[in-house]
């Protein structure tokens, strides 16, 4: 490696993405599950999107809020697995500053998104079990794209001045990057200058925007167990209940991970950097790899319609 990565300088045209710190040895058959992680999950989120177009019992909004969730996924996988790939297998580590925030950018603004499309998820099922004979004129179809782009211009929307003070700042000494993709904090540490806006509007995203959607999700469910819980029959609740079951996973595999990321980053030195760089991988990609799987085991009409699909096949 050449000594302009450990020099002086200010704007540095690339970054240096390490890859596992300290797993470089293992990076080769690190790629082998990566790599199936990826595969399962551009395939699982095309199938649920196809089913879901080619179906048309599946218009409902809990559906059209599916295919948002299935775009995430599919745009935060692909923003961080192609470029990890080329380090485990070419050891191409180098990415372009402009590239570099680019990826910060969508990486964390579609994570807002996603987090933004469950609360959208959560408030279908209230609605949905709250108020079921309202469901139909209060969630038409405009009002479900005008909910969709809302998240997503939220999501664009709020991560933007990370990416924009990022820009701005002046870097010196090291432009290496402890990690397989480039996180916001990772790259404004290496700026030479007092970085406290950035890390503090960090924070706030963290806690004013994802710790307000958890709020909204445990809220949503507040009420919808209240009304579960008043149904007159066993069978009721279970049934009822049941419809939400798919969206729970969902909410459990997106949001776990994500505070398991959180507290390994800012626990130091008391976490080794390769376990932290390990799950805040997972933190992405977990929930893109479970989410189809989850819908199309636990949703009767999507499972039934891939049986249609794979029985059409055979004969």
């Amino acid at each position: 490696m050449s000594d302009s990565n450990t020099t002086d300088f200010t704007n540095p045209s690339t970054f240096i993405l390490l890859g596992i710190p300290g797993l470089e040895w293992a990076h080769a058959w690190l790629s082998i599950p990566f790599c199936a992680m990826y595969a399962i999950a551009t395939l699982g989120n095309f199938t649920i999107l196809f089913v879901v177009k080619r179906e048309l019992s599946l218009r409902a909004p809990m559906y059209h809020f599916l295919c948002m969730l299935a775009v995430s996924n599919l745009v935060l996988s692909t923003s961080m697995l192609p470029k990890m790939l080329t380090i485990f297998w070419f050891n191409s580590r180098e990415i372009n500053f402009s590239a570099c925030l680019t990826q910060m950018y969508f990486i964390h603004g579609f994570s807002v998104t996603e987090s933004g499309i469950l609360v959208a998820m959560a408030f279908d099922r209230y609605v949905a079990i709250c108020d079921p004979l309202r469901h139909s004129t209060i969630l038409t179809n405009p009002v479900v794209a005008k909910i969709g782009l809302a998240v997503v211009l939220r999501g664009g929307m709020i991560i933007l001045p990370c990416a924009l003070l990022a820009r701005q700042w002046p870097y010196c000494e090291t432009n290496i990057i402890p990690d397989t993709y480039c996180t916001h904090i990772a790259v404004v540490k290496l700026a030479c200058a007092d970085i406290r806006i950035s890390s503090y509007y960090g924070l706030f995203v963290l806690f004013c925007v994802k710790g307000l959607d958890m709020f909204l999700v445990t809220l949503s469910y507040t009420q919808i167990l209240r009304a579960i819980f008043s149904l007159p029959t066993k069978d009721a609740r279970l049934k009822t209940l049941g419809t939400c079951s798919s969206h729970l996973c969902s909410i459990l595999v997106f949001y776990i991970p994500a505070v398991f990321s959180s507290l390994a980053y800012r626990s130091g030195q008391n976490v080794a950097l390769h376990f932290r760089v390990l799950i805040g991988n997972l933190n992405l990609l977990v929930p893109p790899v479970l989410n189809p799987i989850i819908y199309g085991v636990r949703t009767k009409q999507i499972r039934d319609r891939l049986l249609q699909l794979f029985i059409h096949k055979d004969i």
